[in-house]
């Protein structure tokens, strides 16, 4: 292999890598946007607060309803890479769960107006919310037992159950200013407490 096409490669993954990194800090900042103002919000404040112009926007999510997927995915994965993390930084098996039940409940909040966007497309609803089960419940569980196991945590009750309950606590926080669904969870999350 001569030196220009060792260059070459190096190029394109550089610019694979800069797209991903550009396509990442657009789906930060439409989830910032949408926990602002909800998934209904203008592109434009979107594009403004990615500093990109809406074709790019347009170019990467052709429609609203791909951008609010693309959001829902990415902020999906960023909650299960981040069980791990916190598993391994944590000062307790039990802080490391608290931060990652934040960090869901977070998520849960950007998700709000996704069953609207997608009302129309029940199947493709249902798969985000297998594929959203499927990410996180292991997570959750690797979280949950670790605390078990270090004796900081009841034992009779499932990851399943966690986040469920997580989850019906979060539901009609949204425009309720009389209700704070993160410290009803943080009391919650006390409850588990040996």
């Amino acid at each position: 292999m001569g030196g220009n096409e060792a260059d070459a490669g190096g190029v394109a993954q550089s610019k694979r890598a800069d797209a991903r990194r550009n396509k990442e800090t657009l789906l930060d900042a439409a989830a910032k946007v949408f926990v602002a103002s909800g998934v209904d919000a203008p592109v434009r404040d979107i594009a403004r607060e990615a500093g990109v112009g809406l074709g790019t926007i347009y170019r990467h999510f052709p429609t609203r309803a791909d951008l609010v997927i693309a959001v829902y995915r990415h902020q999906v994965e960023a909650c299960a890479e981040a069980g791990p993390a916190l598993l391994a930084s944590g000062a307790t098996p039990y802080a490391a769960l608290q931060e990652w039940i934040s960090l869901f409940v977070d998520f849960l909040v950007t998700k709000h107006g996704l069953a609207a966007v997608l009302r129309s497309d029940s199947a493709g609803f249902e798969a985000l919310h297998t594929y959203f089960l499927d990410r996180l419940l292991p997570v959750c569980a690797q979280l949950f037992d670790a605390a078990v196991a270090a004796g900081e945590v009841r034992s009779d009750l499932s990851a399943y159950e966690i986040m469920r309950g997580v989850g019906n606590l979060c539901v009609g926080a949204e425009g309720d200013d009389r209700y704070d669904a993160l410290r009803l969870v943080d009391v919650f999350v006390a409850g588990l407490r040996r």
